[in-house]
């Protein structure tokens, strides 16, 4: 009796850590700007894996090259006021997730954003799909968050430009 109750229990366990990582979630992208939401441009699926949260994006219509990527405080991808007070793209997602309130963009790698990811690659095509791994986020930690796409790269420093140099929001999807 007493090795069906420990199987039962390394059973449950095993049962448990491997749905541990079986969060996924699908967010829909699209372009942004001044005036608002534009057109969709693809997807991006969320999955848990034990190295962190693997992002796979299936994205068309970007400007080639590396660009910022990163999960904002707010679940809005509209636009706010920007820093001249006029209306910039994507502003209401507000900042980069970071709960800790470090202040500090370092990368994914850093102890700074929580938020802060690896870069997104765009082909000559203007094609995302190359699959990044964010080791200290979670399916969970980006729900009723924005996932935003920059229009530069991102350094993962606030020198010599701050939050990695990115710029401009380009593209924006919400986690529900």
């Amino acid at each position: 009796m007493r090795s069906n109750v420990v199987t039962l229990a390394a059973a449950t366990i095993v049962t448990g850590a491997s749905a541990a990582y079986a969060a996924s979630e699908t967010i829909t992208m699209n372009a942004i700007d001044a005036n608002g939401v534009g057109k969709e441009i693809g997807t991006l699926v969320l999955s848990d894996t034990q190295t962190g949260l693997q992002i796979t994006p299936q994205l068309v219509g970007l400007p080639p090259g590396d660009h910022g990527f990163h999960a904002h405080v707010n679940p809005n991808c509209g636009p706010g006021p920007g820093p001249n007070g006029q209306p910039a793209a994507g502003m209401a997602a507000g900042g980069h997730y970071d709960p800790a309130n470090t202040g500090k963009h370092l990368g994914p790698y850093g102890e700074g954003h929580k938020g802060d990811m690896p870069v997104l690659t765009v082909d000559a095509s203007g094609e995302a799909t190359k699959a990044v791994v964010v080791p200290r986020l979670t399916v969970a930690d980006v729900k009723e968050r924005s996932i935003m796409i920059h229009a530069g790269g991102d350094n993962y420093s606030d020198q010599p430009a701050p939050l990695g140099g990115g710029g401009a929001r380009i593209a924006c999807g919400v986690a529900k």
